[in-house]
């Protein structure tokens, strides 16, 4: 089942295979917040500002893993700073 990054009802980032590959998508888009609870000591990651990750429907043509691998490729393009 793929995955996208939601705002309210609407889909904001292509599909891709795993939910974990769209935590990784907002890490580098700074939607990414830690958070701490009373129940636990140690923060954690939460997506900011009512952003979501679900299930999504795939659109005409869409290909998740074809996304996956772009964004994989893009990342290793990307300058790092130190």
């Amino acid at each position: 089942m793929p995955y996208a990054l939601f705002y309210q009802d609407a889909k904001l980032s292509k599909a891709y295979p795993t939910e974990a590959d769209v935590w990784t998508l907002a890490r580098k888009s700074g939607l990414v917040v830690d958070a701490i609870s009373e129940e636990k000591s140690a923060p954690r990651p939460v997506l900011d500002n009512d952003y979501e990750i679900r299930p999504c429907q795939l659109e005409p043509n869409e290909d998740p893993a074809k996304n996956k691998a772009d964004a994989d490729r893009e990342a290793r393009l990307e300058p790092r700073l130190n």
